[in-house]
């Protein structure tokens, strides 16, 4: 497999040792790497919490036509109710400052955030940037129109 290089550049001394290592993909098939907690010490995540996680990685993709995502663990989630507070984050290729991953805690316990605990990963896609071209109606028609939540139906 052809894997394509972008600079990274380590913000926080932690990453890159032992107790914190640098992203990387958990499998072969593996979409996306695994960011890590970039703290020193634990920290307690209250239910309802957000907090802006610092992951020690910045990055230049060096291209418009790419752009990083961030998106929730799984077993995070489905587990702990950890997740990416926004759904997803957008890196843009013009971001070079440090990645911080911006979680949140749907549960009703405390949740304690390890140093070099997985916590996010981070996938890289394709983007197209488009105009609008602004109309008064359509070129073309669709079956769905313009229904929208649950219009087509639900089973």
């Amino acid at each position: 497999m052809h894997r394509r290089l972008i600079q990274a550049r380590i913000v926080n001394p932690l990453l890159g040792t032992d107790a914190i290592p640098l992203p990387e993909y958990a499998t072969s098939g593996s979409a996306a790497m695994d960011l890590r907690a970039c703290l020193s010490a634990p920290h307690t995540l209250q239910p309802g919490e957000r907090l802006p996680v610092p992951t020690g990685l910045a990055i230049n993709m060096m291209d418009p036509s790419l752009v990083a995502i961030v998106a929730s663990r799984s077993g995070l989630s489905l587990k702990h109710g950890i997740r990416v507070a926004q759904g997803i984050g957008v890196i843009d290729a013009d971001y070079h400052g440090e990645i911080k991953v911006l979680l949140t805690n749907d549960s009703t316990q405390a949740y304690e955030i390890q140093p070099g605990e997985r916590i996010a990963q981070l996938m890289f896609q394709p983007v197209v940037q488009v105009g609008l071209h602004l109309v008064d109606q359509f070129d073309t028609t669709s079956e769905r129109g313009a229904g929208g939540f649950g219009s087509t139906g639900s089973h």
